[in-house]
């Protein structure tokens, strides 16, 4: 099942147990504007080549709305569609005045020099800088992009409108980005487990954990997991797998992976690169972080996986076939539009902070992530409690419920 269809089986879902009115279930399931936008770019030889971008804004019901942009080969209109409407029930789920939205590139960033994603990422921002803004959509970096993209969409969207730094987040400190936002959806990760497991008497302190994918966000919550005492035991990217019964040295590992760009030949631990990378998924653990694409639980190998807990820290990386498979083993699943809303929610906090003109500390920044995490979980939990669900439905009932009553109360039939 792709993207957009499990996306939407999960939002039905929901709607029927909120019982939401046929009428409003279509409207919130609509997407407020497609845009769909060919980039060519001259390369560095001066050959011409071109790519095509897209933009969804889901819905901005309860505010303008946010989304990352996203630079990957696989990038297509299904997947963007998912992600911006699976942003618009995060953003309500942790309670930030935001809707959803999502873009991205189809291409290979790594194929492309640094001069020609500049240049791409500016012919991008010329077609779309009219459907963006400060308190209309507000960009920010996802999967292939980073503070970097980001300077480069402020500085092109500012010879239009003027300088304004609050028109994306994500960005490099020196241009108003926030502290803490390099590690904030890996921080949340870590809030979200602590907050998963205090209801089962436990704490990251001895768990063993294994991460599958060692990006920003993997390689920040292994940092961060590990300094809290729980395990690392194995974690992988596409260069291959790396295992260790005792717990990978995490720093030590990191610093190998910014040397060599990737797992492959690190010495503190079993290096089994010739091993698929997914095949770490269902590696004997206590707690499974997904942390790259998603699809990558699903119906094949969902009755393999060894974990008892999983924490979504990709978009949507398990199938609804998985889920059900996995609840009959009794595996809990914290799902994504909770387990990996660190980021947005210090997009969120960035984004006051450059409209205020007042920058905070990084301590505050943390703390206030502490803070919309665990309330965030709590009111998942309470969903649960109401609705008789798991921890999926309980996060999709309550961002779901949160749009829904300000569409509501805004007149959507008018």
């Amino acid at each position: 099942m792709n993207a957009l269809a499990a996306t939407n089986r999960n939002f039905r879902l929901a709607a029927r147990l909120l019982g939401l009115d046929s009428k409003l279930e279509r409207s919130l399931l609509m997407p407020f504007r497609e845009v769909k936008v060919e980039c060519t770019v001259p390369k560095d030889d001066g050959s011409l080549m071109s790519f095509v971008g897209f933009r969804v804004q889901h819905d901005n019901a309860r505010g303008p709305m946010k989304g990352g942009i996203r630079y990957h080969p696989e990038v297509n209109p299904d997947e963007v569609n998912a992600l911006a409407q699976l942003m618009t029930w995060k953003t309500a789920v942790a309670n930030i005045p935001y809707g959803g939205a999502k873009g991205g590139i189809g291409c290979n960033p790594s194929e492309l020099s640094v001069s020609e994603l500049e240049r791409l990422t500016r012919v991008f921002t010329q077609k779309i800088h009219d459907l963006i803004g400060v308190q209309i959509h507000i960009p920010a970096p996802d999967m292939g992009t980073g503070p970097q993209t980001m300077a480069w969409i402020l500085d092109e969207y500012s010879k239009f409108h003027g300088y304004s730094p609050a028109i994306v987040t994500g960005k490099p400190i020196d241009l108003g980005g926030s502290l803490g936002r390099d590690a904030a959806t890996g921080r949340g990760v870590l809030y979200a487990t602590e907050a998963m497991l205090k209801e089962y008497g436990k704490s990251i302190a001895g768990q063993r954990f294994v991460i599958q994918g060692f990006g920003n966000v993997g390689s920040w919550a292994a940092l961060l997991i590990s300094q809290q005492g729980g395990k690392v035991v194995a974690v992988s990217d596409v260069t291959g797998v790396i295992k260790s019964e005792k717990g990978l040295d995490i720093p030590a590992l990191i610093k190998h992976v910014k040397e060599n760009n990737g797992v492959k030949g690190f010495h503190g631990g079993d290096d089994a690169v010739d091993v698929d990378p997914n095949s770490i998924l269902v590696q004997d653990c206590d707690i499974l972080i997904p942390a790259a694409l998603g699809g990558v639980i699903n119906r094949d190998n969902a009755k393999d996986i060894k974990a008892k807990f999983i924490v979504e820290a990709a978009n949507h990386p398990t199938d609804p076939e998985a889920d059900e498979i996995l609840a009959k083993k009794g595996v809990v699943i914290l799902p994504d539009i909770y387990a990996n809303s660190g980021g947005v929610t210090v997009n969120y906090f960035e984004w006051v902070q450059n409209i205020q003109g007042f920058m905070w500390d990084e301590e505050k920044v943390n703390a206030q992530l502490h803070k919309y995490m665990t309330r965030g979980f709590k009111d998942v939990k309470d969903m649960c409690n109401t609705h008789n669900c798991d921890l999926r439905m309980g996060a999709f009932t309550l961002g779901v419920n949160r749009v829904a009553r300000a569409t509501v109360l805004r007149g959507w039939e008018a």
